[in-house]
């Protein structure tokens, strides 16, 4: 779950602050889905993107997939703990704290995401829910698919999360907004890391 998004930075406020954009009306591609599961699709809140990774899928994979690694490569991830042994697997859980800035809606606070893992196929996909539990900020379910399939001269890996819970559904522009800033964040650190020395 990418609570990330919930990062208040100089350029998320403004834009905020300026309102959400309207996405141009489009088809909806078919959420993306891990062993036929998909995010929470009654869900107000969701948010889907992909980038192209210049590295084999393997090893992001194993950067994807190795949680007590990822205060080294994304900033926004305070701390990260499996709650389990070895490979990351369907039945998998992890704990993981971001801190959050204030924003006009929510206070500072610090979120603390507990994540289990209910489908991976090793190196093609990933998906895990979890709540996200902070002083004053409460998202009740967060579900994240991952995606990662090997083309022609790299990965593309697709990511798609949907948010519930009262407090974020009070606000779904706004919470998609954030997510959206979390995920794009997510995907660019992923990129960088599993670029290195290819």
């Amino acid at each position: 779950m990418s609570i990330t998004a919930l990062i208040a930075a100089p350029l998320a406020a403004a834009a905020l602050l300026a309102g959400p954009t309207p996405a141009p009306a489009a088809a909806a591609p078919a959420p993306l889905a891990c062993q036929g599961q998909t995010v929470d699709q009654s869900s107000k809140i969701s948010y889907r993107n992909e980038i192209f990774i210049k590295a084999p899928v393997s090893k992001i994979w194993k950067v994807q997939t190795d949680v007590a690694k990822w205060t080294r490569w994304q900033k926004p991830v305070a701390s990260a703990k499996r709650l389990d042994h070895g490979p990351l697997r369907a039945g998998s859980a992890f704990r993981w704290t971001t801190p959050v800035e204030a924003t006009p809606y929510t206070p500072k606070t610090t979120l603390v995401i507990t994540s289990t893992v209910h489908q991976a196929k090793h190196n093609q996909c990933l998906r895990w829910s979890g709540p996200a539990i902070g002083e004053g900020l409460t998202i009740d379910r967060g579900v994240h698919v991952w995606n990662f399939e090997k083309v022609r001269g790299g990965t593309i890996v697709r990511t798609e999360e949907s948010w519930t819970g009262a407090q974020v559904e009070a606000m779904p522009e706004v919470s998609r907004t954030f997510l959206g800033i979390g995920l794009d964040a997510w995907l660019t650190d992923l990129k960088a890391e599993s670029e290195k020395g290819c």
